[in-house]
Formats: structure tokens, C-alpha cells, sequence
């Protein structure tokens, strides 16, 4: 899976969940990541309802 914009690091993942109490390798970060970025990837925010009064 490959993204333009990564934010956020592997390793800088690790530090952050590790800070959270949750003890996770780098291989385990790399599949987190992945998950968090194709599921915003394919977020679609929900549309604005249009009201007949401004």
C-alpha cells in the first residue's frame, strides 16, 4: 500500500501507543498504519443536508 502524505512514522506510532500502554512492534505499527490511512482514505463525510430557510 503506498500513500503520498504519511504523517505519521512507524516509529513515532510505537512511541504513541507506547505512551497509551500499548506495547506493539515496528512490523505491527506498519499494518496499524496501513488500516488507519485506507480507512481514511475512503471516508466520505457526510453530505450537508440543504434546507429550504438559510
Amino acid at each position: 500500500m503506498n500513500f503520498i502524505e504519511k504523517n505519521v512514522s512507524v516509529e513515532k506510532a510505537v512511541i504513541i501507543l507506547s505512551k497509551n500502554g500499548i506495547q506493539i512492534d515496528e512490523k505491527e505499527a506498519k499494518i496499524i498504519l496501513e488500516l488507519l490511512y485506507l480507512v481514511s482514505k475512503n471516508y466520505e463525510k457526510p453530505k450537508e443536508k440543504k434546507t429550504l430557510y438559510p
